[in-house]
């Protein structure tokens, strides 16, 4: 129930422009469009549990957050269509959550990377385990390995490719 409470208040504060933006992707694809609000609902689940001190703020636990849940869509998304089209969507809806609620420029960079991060490793294990039998334990164990060597991003010109990143809260 909390996390309906909280959906409809995101929802109730966006702008007009903004909603119209939101539904411009997600009324093409219902299927998609609630797949992926199962797996946001999973990988903040999932985050909070294994990092409760870092998963809401810009630590390792939102990095771990971030790679997963783009994992997480992937995943559904496969199950049901191509992996190809399931990138597209993923790809556009998780780019879009940053367009539609801003932060920081160096937040944006750091959220936008570790998208990135697990949409890279979901492509990377795809050709050798069929789409219909991924299980989300594939996923939260290595990217618990990644966050091992997570970097910290200090500026917008840092480049850390293949490694989860996330901003010093000290």
């Amino acid at each position: 129930m909390r996390t309906f409470k909280i959906f409809f208040n995101t929802i109730r504060s966006m702008s007009l422009k903004k909603i119209i933006r939101l539904l411009s992707l997600v009324l093409p694809h219902p299927l998609f469009s609630l797949l992926s609000f199962y797996a946001t609902i999973q990988a903040f689940t999932v985050a909070q549990k294994k990092f409760p001190h870092s998963a809401s703020k810009n630590g390792v636990g939102n990095a771990f957050r971030h790679a997963l849940w783009c994992c997480f869509i992937l995943m559904y998304c496969c199950k049901i269509s191509s992996p190809e089209k399931a990138l597209d969507f993923c790809e556009r809806l998780t780019n879009m959550h940053e367009e539609l609620f801003p932060n920081e420029p160096l937040e944006t960079k750091m959220d936008l990377h570790n998208n990135k991060i697990g949409m890279d490793y979901f492509r990377e294990i795809l050709p050798g385990i069929h789409r219909q039998f991924f299980e989300k334990s594939f996923f939260i164990d290595a990217l618990i390995q990644k966050t091992e060597s997570a970097k910290v991003l200090q500026s917008l010109d840092d480049h850390f490719d293949g490694f989860l990143v996330y901003l010093n809260d000290k």
